[in-house]
């Protein structure tokens, strides 16, 4: 993987909100590898 992003000065990731999840609450999040 770090060869890919050898040359990116940041932004590897996004992270975009699911909202939250039934039962307990909990927040939850997908994160993405951005190219």
């Amino acid at each position: 993987i770090a060869p890919e992003y050898a040359e990116r000065n940041g932004g590897y990731t996004r992270i975009i909100r699911t909202g939250v999840r039934r039962g307990d609450a909990a927040e939850t999040a997908i994160i993405e590898l951005v190219k």
